[in-house]
């Protein structure tokens, strides 16, 4: 199986974000982001994903929006160069998940072409201290944009809003593992293009 990581080093006057991810893995994570609901969304994502993931962040400036955007980007950007070319892969995945009460599915397509979707039906303006519409929303735009892919991931219902963020990261996850997975019956890139 052909390697499949990538390392990101990104350094603002904002903040300071080293991932390193390895697709290949099984689970090995590390998450340090200082914000403890960020760091348990993140992985939580590695391990439905089954990513080795190391992520280490740390503000520059003190302000929370800035870590969590640019926690996103490296991830995202992480993410996509471990993909590669995107040879041999499935391309698309589908997953529905159930939190208690809540319901999120993720349709993901790794096709180069960037779009988003998302609806995580947020109700209260924070959880657990995180802002809804300023980080958390912007946290999945942010890892979509830079994952370089169409991403569809919406929660369907619920009434606790942690439950729902949760949800939502997990069937995110899980759609990530089975679409860039191996395909054993796939020669070259999933598209009729011939290019992704």
């Amino acid at each position: 199986m052909k390697s499949r990581t990538a390392q990101i080093n990104r350094k603002t006057k904002e903040t300071e974000v080293l991932v390193e991810v390895n697709l290949n893995g099984n689970g090995k994570i590390s998450i340090k982001t200082g914000l403890p609901f960020l760091d348990h969304l993140i992985t939580s994502l590695a391990k439905h994903a089954m990513l080795d993931l190391k992520l280490n962040a740390k503000s520059m400036d003190g302000i929370d929006h800035h870590l969590i955007e640019d926690a996103a980007i490296s991830l995202g950007n992480a993410m996509d160069q471990a993909l590669g070319n995107r040879v041999g892969i499935v391309r698309f995945g589908h997953s529905s998940v159930p939190m208690d009460e809540s319901l999120a599915e993720a349709s993901l397509d790794l096709i180069k072409r960037q779009y988003q979707r998302i609806d995580l039906s947020i109700e209260r303006n924070q959880i657990e201290g995180i802002s809804k519409e300023e980080d958390l929303e912007h946290f999945f735009r942010s890892l979509a944009q830079n994952l370089n892919i169409c991403m569809h991931v919406s929660v369907k219902y619920g009434e606790n809003d942690h439950h729902k963020i949760e949800a939502a990261i997990k069937a995110f996850a899980v759609a990530w593992r089975i679409a860039a997975g191996y395909d054993g019956k796939q020669k070259g890139v999933p598209s009729t293009k011939g290019a992704m």
